[in-house]
C-alpha cells in the first residue's frame, strides 16, 4: 500500500501526461478505490494544483495552470534534461543577466538525489561548450560554486590566478555574479584590502567556505557598475579619454558599457574612458565606430587615429585621379 504523500506524487504524475482523466481510469491505474482518488484530488487543491472535474459517469479530472507554481515532480530523465537546459542557459547568457537560469539550477542541484548529481557532474565533465575567441570558459561546476558562496552569505577561501598569471590565495565576502553577456564575474569584498573588487569567475581556481558568517553594511555597491568600470579601464596599458558629441545613451549604443566608463558632458555630449593594449590597437577600435569623436588624451592614441585617418584619405585621393 502507498502512502499518502507517494498517491500524492503518482496522481500529479499522472494527471501531467494526459489532458483528462476518469474517475475509475485513475483508480485502476493507481489500485485504489474512486473514493481514495476523490479525496486525494482535494488533497492536491489544498496544495495549489488547479485540477478541474466534470461531473457525471463520464466526466474527469484534468490537470490546468495554476495561480501559484505548485510542487513540481520530475522522474530522473526530465531532472536532468532540464538541469542540463538550465546549465546551457546559465553558460550562454540566453535570458540576459538576470541570472534566473544559473539560481534555478544551484536549487535543483541541491535536491536531486546523489545518483542523479553524479550523472550531471559526469555531463559537465565531458561536455565542451566553444568560447568566443580570445575568451576562457568558465565551467559549470565553478560558476554554481560560486553561485552557492554568494547566497550562504559567509566568507570563503579563494584561489585565484590573475590576468597575469599570478596565483593567489585570498580570503574573500561573497556578494554577486554578474553576466556581461561574454563572460561571468564574481564581485566580493577582499578582507585583507578592506575593499570591493571583481574577478573573474573563469580565473577562479577554488573557492572554500571558512563558516564565517558575514553581514554587510550599507550602502552595498552596485555590483553591474563595479564590473563595468573594471572591464573599461584595467588592466590596460593604454588608457584613453574621449568625447563624443552626442548624448549619454547614444553613447553607450557606440562604446557598451562593459567597454567603456561614461559620464555625460552636458545634455549633449559624453566623455568616455577606454582602455586597450596598445595605442594602435585603440585608435584602431574608434576608428571602427565611424561616429564622430575627439581624443583628449593621449597624444599616442591620438596621432594613430590621425594616422589612419590620413592614410584612408590618401587612399581614396590615389583612386579618384
Amino acid at each position: 500500500m502507498l502512502s499518502t504523500s507517494a498517491r500524492l506524487l503518482r496522481l500529479v504524475s499522472l494527471l501531467a501526461v494526459r489532458p483528462a482523466w476518469t474517475c475509475g481510469e485513475l483508480a485502476e491505474r493507481m489500485e485504489v478505490t474512486e473514493r481514495t482518488v476523490r479525496r486525494d484530488v482535494a488533497r492536491l487543491r489544498e496544495l495549489g494544483y488547479a485540477v478541474d472535474s466534470d461531473p457525471g459517469p463520464w466526466g474527469g479530472y484534468r490537470l490546468r495552470p495554476g495561480t501559484r507554481t505548485p510542487p513540481l515532480i520530475l522522474d530522473d530523465e526530465e531532472a536532468l534534461a532540464v538541469a542540463v537546459g538550465l546549465r546551457e542557459a546559465a553558460l550562454s547568457g540566453a535570458l540576459g543577466g538576470d541570472q534566473a537560469a544559473l539560481s534555478a539550477l544551484l536549487k535543483l542541484r541541491q535536491v536531486l538525489p546523489k545518483r542523479l548529481g553524479d550523472r550531471l557532474g559526469d555531463m559537465d565533465a565531458a561536455f565542451v561548450q566553444t568560447p568566443r575567441a580570445g575568451e576562457s570558459q568558465v565551467a559549470a561546476g565553478m560558476l554554481l560554486e560560486l553561485a552557492a558562496a554568494c547566497r550562504r552569505g559567509e566568507r570563503a577561501r579563494m584561489a585565484y590566478r590573475d590576468w597575469e598569471g599570478r596565483a593567489s590565495v585570498r580570503d574573500v565576502d561573497p556578494y554577486r555574479l554578474v553576466h556581461t553577456g561574454r563572460r561571468w564575474y564574481f564581485v566580493a569584498r577582499d578582507v585583507a584590502r578592506g575593499e570591493w573588487r571583481t574577478f573573474r569567475a573563469d580565473r577562479v581556481e577554488r573557492v572554500q567556505p571558512t563558516g564565517r558568517a558575514v553581514e554587510f553594511t550599507e550602502p552595498l555597491p552596485d555590483a553591474a557598475l563595479l564590473v563595468s568600470r573594471a572591464s573599461a579601464t584595467g588592466p590596460y596599458a593604454v588608457l584613453a579619454t574621449v568625447r563624443l558629441p552626442v548624448p549619454m545613451e547614444q553613447a553607450l549604443r557606440s562604446i557598451p558599457a562593459t567597454v567603456g566608463l561614461h559620464r555625460a558632458d552636458g545634455p549633449d555630449a559624453t566623455v568616455v574612458e577606454i582602455g586597450g593594449s596598445s595605442a594602435a590597437g585603440l585608435a584602431r577600435y574608434l576608428f571602427s565606430l565611424a561616429t564622430p569623436l575627439r581624443v583628449l588624451t593621449p597624444d599616442s592614441v591620438r596621432e594613430e587615429l590621425l594616422r589612419r585617418a590620413r592614410e584612408l584619405l590618401a587612399a581614396n585621393e590615389e583612386a579618384s585621379t
